[in-house]
């Protein structure tokens, strides 16, 4: 690989930027000093430092992105924020231009988003055969009845003639509007538009767990269940889950850990 595409793709810059680092004589290989950008290297296994600090290459990169309401699951957007310019916004300079979202979200939808640029991963990750788990935490209309939850966890027709698959409903409790934080108040009052909400309106909270991601599928389970989705985050993909100290529209990356959890869910078998 040429030297400055090995540097630009380790986000050091855009081409241009990179040959003037190699140019200037602050990067070396093997402990030579470099000054030709088309200069080439095995990215495997030369070192290639840049002020003396080793450059660690990593073919891919993952990161955890809180989507927030309003911002679209994609890689580009005529109308509105996309996922990726607030990976930008958050990193500046250092993103490589071939990371993804892996699956969507809602542009009305917050929470977990994966972001990466390792295909045979988010392949594995958003295969129907793979029934990997996602969890989501949910804030609908009214109260719930115990035989709609039922008809939630063993499946339910959502409109097109085909009945979801086995799910899990957790921590399900209902509070009146005041019971709620004041960002999940906001969001509820949102949703509702202009109509004054009655003091003692009941709204019911759950977490979700799917085996299979079909279009809109959270919001269509819950309104074939009687009830209204008003609030929706991703809180769990596999064993990945949202990091509480970020906040809607920050990221970081992921830990070694993580990734290798992963990866190894998509592996696990499928168990309902």
């Amino acid at each position: 690989m040429r030297l400055d595409k090995y540097l630009a793709e380790m986000s050091y810059g855009t081409r241009n930027e990179v040959k003037k680092i190699i140019r200037s004589g602050s990067v070396t290989v093997n402990g030579l000093a470099a000054v030709k950008p088309e200069m080439k290297i095995n990215e495997l296994s030369d070192i290639v430092c840049i002020g003396g600090e080793e450059v660690s290459y990593s073919q891919y990169v993952y990161y955890m992105l809180n989507k927030p309401d309003g911002c679209v699951s994609a890689t580009s957007d005529n109308r509105h924020k996309t996922v990726i310019d607030l990976l930008k916004d958050n990193l500046g300079n250092n993103v490589k231009k071939d990371v993804f979202p892996v699956g969507r979200l809602d542009i009305d939808t917050e929470g977990l988003l994966l972001i990466t640029n390792d295909g045979g991963l988010a392949h594995i990750l958003l295969s129907p055969k793979k029934h990997v788990e996602k969890a989501y935490y949910l804030i609908a209309e009214g109260t719930i009845p115990d035989n709609a939850i039922k008809q939630l966890e063993e499946g339910i027709d959502i409109g097109d003639g085909t009945i979801t698959l086995p799910s899990r409903v957790e921590n399900i409790k209902q509070y009146r509007l005041d019971g709620f934080g004041e960002y999940e108040q906001k969001i509820i009052a949102d949703r509702h538009g202009n109509e004054t909400l009655p003091d003692n309106s009941i709204y019911t909270s759950m977490e979700l767990v799917l085996h299979e991601g079909r279009y809109h599928q959270v919001k269509r389970m819950v309104e074939a269940a009687g009830s209204k989705v008003l609030y929706l985050k991703r809180v769990r993909m596999g064993t990945l889950k949202l990091d509480r100290d970020l906040k809607p529209g920050e990221c970081r990356e992921l830990t070694y850990k993580e990734i290798e959890g992963i990866k190894n869910c998509c592996n696990a078998d499928f168990k309902p």
